[in-house]
């Protein structure tokens, strides 16, 4: 018998960290490889996570509701296979944050290895790693190690090490202000009576760690142009019923607005591109991702080479890709690739907003409410449909002169959407 370990697995791209939301398998369960053996929540998808072997669950380490990092452990798994074949198979499911494979006796410390969470938040906070005492195996350090620390605000500070006593006497400087707040003010917030208490895990927290470090991490900047939609809507209102009697789903706005973004991109590619440190890259594929709510979770899935396909075409991926989402039923594959973000915030009646990029594109686009409304025409008032679009831009890639002439060329192409140009098939 040779005892084996289940690591959390990459589930997608860009994702560093996923959340248990429910064991499907207890300890002393047999189960044979590829069988499921838990669901796994991330901000992109939700996915079961399969068994590397097969055999008998020894011991579940991670909890249902825990959210752990790509490479951390899950489980321990008892296998009858051999030692050259279970070899093998622990080295292709370690993560490729680990130096090495980890050695199956339980005893081996592993204090010195850290997962990319516990080094993130390490750098965060300046915490010092050789003085944290470690509640994981073998006296590994975890996240909750951390952030209990951070927490208590009892943080080892790098200068604090064994044997630096100062002299006797010595004044200490004064503690700037940004090193006595060690727990955010969030931290200290309790509730009072009456007020409901929401527990951040999940898809939640995942949204919220992937905005902040979006707005950490993105120099935003905004911008918004007006477009007269009068025509498209008068396009699509007369094709609309024979649409959705012919192909069983609707023609909506949105698949209009997706498809002018996509030719625009095609013509203005500076705007599908990805900051990659001490490069820029210029992405060739137009994916677009959108954005869509399920409760109180978003997810956004990718309409795949947008560039290349028709109205009814996109308007087919938007119906698909919403049903999946809202049924649970996304796949890691629909999650991703986007290059660029089309965001419909007109579906909730906003008619302006200021989005936040979806990490690492380079911008979002948010198509709001078409308003009816009486616009000046050759001197004379008329009921024109308008329709505010809004780009949030990364100015590291991108400068004003660029998205401007972007937004106007999109103003142009939405403008001549009409009955006797435009096609849906």
């Amino acid at each position: 018998m040779a005892t084996e370990k289940i690591h959390m697995p990459q589930l997608g791209e860009s994702v560093t960290e996923g959340t248990i939301s429910t064991w499907l398998v207890s300890e002393g369960d047999q189960v044979n490889k590829y069988d499921p053996i838990a669901e796994v929540m991330t901000d992109k998808v939700n996915a079961e996570v399969p068994s590397s072997f097969t055999g008998k669950i020894k011991e579940l380490v991670a909890t249902e509701g825990d959210t752990i990092s790509v490479g951390d452990l899950m489980c321990y798994i008892e296998t009858e296979e051999s030692s050259e074949t279970t070899e093998t198979q622990a080295e292709e499911t370690e993560a490729p944050q680990t130096e090495e494979a980890e050695d199956h006796s339980e005893e081996k410390p592993m204090k010195k290895r850290y997962s990319p969470a516990v080094l993130r938040l390490a750098q965060e906070h300046d915490i010092d790693l050789n003085h944290v005492e470690g509640s994981g195996r073998g006296g590994r350090i975890t996240r909750k190690d951390l952030e209990k620390i951070i927490q208590t605000g009892d943080i080892p500070k790098p200068d604090s090490q064994k044997g630096s006593k100062k002299p006797k006497g010595d004044v200490s400087e004064p503690v700037k202000d940004t090193e006595k707040q060690t727990v955010s003010p969030a931290d200290s917030v309790t509730a009072g009576d009456g007020d409901i208490e929401i527990p951040v895990t999940g898809v939640r927290k995942a949204i919220a760690q992937n905005m902040v470090r979006s707005k950490q991490e993105i120099p935003h900047a905004w911008m918004m142009v007006e477009a007269d939609v009068t025509d498209l809507v008068k396009a699509r209102d007369e094709q609309k019923s024979e649409f959705k009697q012919k192909e069983g789903f609707s023609l909506t706005y949105f698949a209009f607005f997706v498809k002018a973004v996509a030719q625009a991109l095609k013509e203005y590619p500076q705007l599908n591109s990805t900051w990659a440190g001490d490069k820029i890259i210029q992405r060739k594929d137009i994916h677009l991702s959108i954005a869509v709510a399920k409760d109180q979770e978003l997810f956004v899935p990718v309409i795949k080479n947008a560039d290349e396909k028709s109205i009814k075409g996109i308007a087919k991926d938007i119906h698909t890709l919403a049903s999946k989402a809202r049924s649970g039923k996304l796949t890691q594959d629909d999650m991703q690739g986007g290059t660029f973000t089309v965001n419909n915030t007109g579906s909730f009646g906003s008619v302006q907003s200021m989005g936040v990029i979806n990490h690492p594109q380079a911008a979002i686009l948010q198509v709001e409410s078409i308003v009816e409304k009486p616009v000046i025409i050759n001197g004379m008032f008329a009921a024109r449909h308008m329709v505010n679009l809004c780009l949030s831009l990364d100015h590291r890639i991108l400068d004003g002169l660029v998205c401007g002439n972007f937004l106007k060329r999109l103003k142009e192409i939405l403008e001549n959407m009409s009955s006797d140009s435009t096609s849906v098939y």
